[in-house]
């Protein structure tokens, strides 16, 4: 099993010292020491997406805000320790720092540190809003997870099929959205193209909210043909997806076929090919396949 990165352009810092050893621990996902690493974050997202969750509700709000406010500082900074690593352990750390998980890291810790310098009642407003970009936190999860891997590629190799999907139900909408806004018109609800628009994507979606609703019997008619487009294409994009993600399992499953469980006794990477006597990583010897 390769050595898997968010990005393959992300090197080490150093190939030996103490910024090769953490770079193993931090971006790799196939030794004990970088599993060890991953759940201990998975823990602290989640406990610290928990914390957000608590601090909205009024009641406990009132009662804990003190404890609450030390938890989300003690989760802050220890996610900008995290951070922080991940830049100084990289070749190129402003690769990873505009990339996507490192925005999300950027996110997750930069609302805290500005609510220090937005106090005040009026700025209750932006203060809401940087709470909820906390919740960032909760996109990270899939980074620490080996998994998640395998289901992100799936949805980038079905991408140009589901833009190919979702240019068609566009077009679905503008032309029906059109088309409603003539015969229904503004006097039943349908005051503009957009407007008729967003009724062709509730009505195709099948949720029928009941705000706006024709009148006419042509009206009537165009929204049951809608209807029977939307129930026939609604599950197009998970087909695709699911199509892709069989594919995926697939190609994984038989790679995997090809590899055993023995870790090497340096490094601790496992998924070797069974022929092989020496590490791929460090060069060690491996134990033997019969123990």
């Amino acid at each position: 099993m390769p050595t898997q990165l968010i990005d393959p352009e992300l090197k080490p810092a150093r190939d030996t010292g103490w910024r090769r050893r953490w770079y193993d621990i931090v971006f790799r996902h196939d030794t004990q020491r970088s599993r060890n690493f991953d759940l201990m974050l998975i823990v602290a997202i989640v406990a610290s997406v928990i914390v957000i969750m608590l601090d909205s509700v009024a009641r406990i709000h009132a009662r804990h805000a003190n404890l609450l406010y030390l938890l989300e500082w003690g989760f802050t900074i220890l996610f900008t320790v995290e951070y922080a690593l991940r830049l100084a352990v990289v070749r190129k750390p402003w690769r990873y720092a505009l990339s996507l998980w490192g925005l999300v890291d950027l996110l997750s810790i930069l609302p805290t540190y500005l609510s220090l310098v937005l106090p005040g009642s009026q700025s209750l407003l932006a203060l809401r809003i940087l709470r909820m970009l906390r919740l960032f936190r909760i996109l990270k999860l899939t980074h620490y997870v080996e998994e998640g891997g395998v289901l992100m590629g799936a949805l980038w190799r079905s991408r140009r099929k589901i833009f190919v999907f979702v240019c068609a139900v566009i077009t679905i909408t503008v032309i029906f959205g059109a088309l409603m806004y003539v015969v229904e018109g503004p006097e039943h609800g349908f005051a503009s193209i957009p407007t008729s628009m967003y009724w062709a994507v509730v009505t195709m979606a099948t949720v029928g909210f009941g705000d706006i609703a024709p009148q006419t019997t042509l009206g009537r008619f165009i929204t049951s043909l809608l209807i029977l487009i939307g129930y026939s294409i609604i599950a197009v994009p998970t087909g695709i997806y699911t199509a892709e993600l069989a594919t995926s399992l697939r190609e994984a499953s038989q790679d995997t076929l090809h590899l055993d469980r023995r870790a090497c006794k340096g490094c601790g990477l496992e998924g070797h090919d069974p022929a092989a006597h020496f590490c791929r990583h460090c060069g060690r010897s491996l134990p033997s396949a019969t123990g």
